[in-house]
């Protein structure tokens, strides 16, 4: 894969974190830097470990789907761009999608939530010779950049922002499924 595909990829696992982190920022009262760091450090060890998960689920499975693997990598990508397309327009308000309580346990169990899309790419990325530990590693890098940053930026730029972020990250994922497609069927 290629590194522009890992930042995009990395970048668009984050964007449902960076979306709960603006939420998280605007309802907050000037979230401190720390309360920021700590949300970041949470939501990227969660999104890098779920990919990992991900990918030793589809590595057990992979030698009995070999010769449909990028129909089901395509499948799993697209389905998780459709579901962060219809959850960023959805009716549920940004405060029904994370409560901004700042308690560990909430943190952990919003970031778990948020992370359950990294986990379905990571059994698409067993099908393909990628380094796991690479874009796990670069998934909570870049969720950890993602959330710090939204938790700041919240009170700024407001909860509607996150909705266009978490739409183009789901573009982004339908578009990266549709190219592994393309490039599988044309070899």
């Amino acid at each position: 894969m290629s590194p522009i595909a890992i930042l995009v990829l990395a970048f668009s696992m984050s964007v449902d974190a960076f979306a709960v982190s603006v939420g998280r920022g605007a309802a907050l009262t000037r979230p401190p830097l720390k309360e920021s760091l700590r949300t970041g450090a949470v939501f990227g060890l969660v999104e890098a470990i779920t990919p990992l998960i991900g990918w030793a689920a589809g590595v057990a499975a992979s030698q009995y789907v070999q010769a449909v693997d990028h129909w089901i990598a395509f499948g799993l990508l697209a389905a998780v761009g459709a579901h962060m397309l219809v959850n960023a327009w959805s009716q549920r308000e940004e405060a029904e999608r994370a409560a901004p309580k700042s308690s560990l346990a909430v943190l952990i169990v919003t970031a778990i939530g948020t992370s359950l899309d990294a986990m379905a790419v990571g059994v698409s990325l067993a099908f393909f010779d990628v380094n796991i530990l690479v874009m796990a590693l670069a998934i909570g890098l870049a969720t950890f950049v993602m959330s710090s940053g939204g938790m700041l930026l919240g009170r700024v730029i407001g909860k509607r922002f996150g909705r266009y972020a978490e739409a183009l990250a789901g573009i982004a994922l339908v578009g990266i499924g549709l190219s592994i497609l393309i490039e599988h069927l044309s070899a």
